[in-house]
């Protein structure tokens, strides 16, 4: 559910969507740690001025913590076109 908002989310913002993948990596019961791997000239949009952007997906995604008992680490990293 929160790997398919974020990736729906991130392909509304950038460029090159063709390019943007997400891993979810779950480090225990109650933890994950979900990367989305963007464009590098995408990789602004995604943090946004100051961080809100990026802290905005963060309070969304906190919400689910309610519902799923699972915190969730969220992480943007650049990738060069391919």
């Amino acid at each position: 559910m929160v790997e398919d908002f974020i990736r729906e989310f991130t392909l509304l913002l950038v460029d090159k969507p063709e390019l943007v993948t997400i891993e979810n990596k779950t480090v225990d019961d109650s933890y994950s740690e979900i990367t989305i791997y963007a464009h590098k000239s995408d990789t602004g949009k995604l943090i946004g001025k100051e961080g809100k952007m990026i802290n905005s997906l963060k309070t969304v995604i906190s919400g689910c913590k309610a519902k799923d008992n699972r915190s969730y680490k969220i992480m943007v990293k650049a990738i060069e076109e391919q």
